[in-house]
C-alpha cells in the first residue's frame, strides 16, 4: 500500500476496544455474514460489534474493494431469500385483501433494494 493510499483511507481497522467481540470464523464465512446482514439493513458498526468481524473489512466489501464480483451476488442472493421468506409469512398469517396488500409491500420493497 503507498503512502497515499493510506491517508486517504479514514476508515479506523476496527471498532474501538470493548466495542466488538472477537471473530471466531473464517474469511470466507465472514463474506457470507456480512452479506447477509447487509442484505437485511444492518449497518456495518452493528455487524462487527454483534459478530466481531473488523469493520474495516466490512466497509471494503460493501464499498467494493475487496470481493467486487462476488459480494454483491452474496446480497442479492439474500435479498431474494429475505423477500421469499417475508411472501411466506405473509400467506401464513394473514387472509384476504391483508395478504394481498402485505404481498404487494414485499414486492415493493425488494424491488427498490434491488434498483439500488
Amino acid at each position: 500500500m503507498s503512502e497515499s493510499s493510506t491517508h486517504n483511507d479514514t476508515r479506523t481497522p476496527s471498532p474501538p476496544y470493548g466495542y466488538s467481540r472477537e471473530c471466531h470464523y473464517d474469511r470466507e464465512k465472514q463474506i457470507h455474514i456480512v452479506a447477509e446482514f447487509h442484505a437485511n439493513k444492518i449497518r456495518p458498526s452493528r455487524i462487527a460489534y454483534r459478530v466481531g468481524i473488523d469493520i474495516a473489512f466490512i466497509e471494503a466489501l460493501i464499498a467494493g474493494e475487496e470481493e467486487p464480483q462476488r459480494f454483491p451476488a452474496l446480497v442479492a442472493r439474500y435479498r431474494r431469500q429475505r423477500y421469499q421468506k417475508r411472501l411466506n409469512e405473509a400467506q401464513r398469517r394473514n387472509t384476504g385483501s391483508a395478504r394481498y396488500e402485505l404481498q404487494q409491500q414485499v414486492e415493493r420493497e425488494f424491488r427498490s433494494e434491488v434498483d439500488i
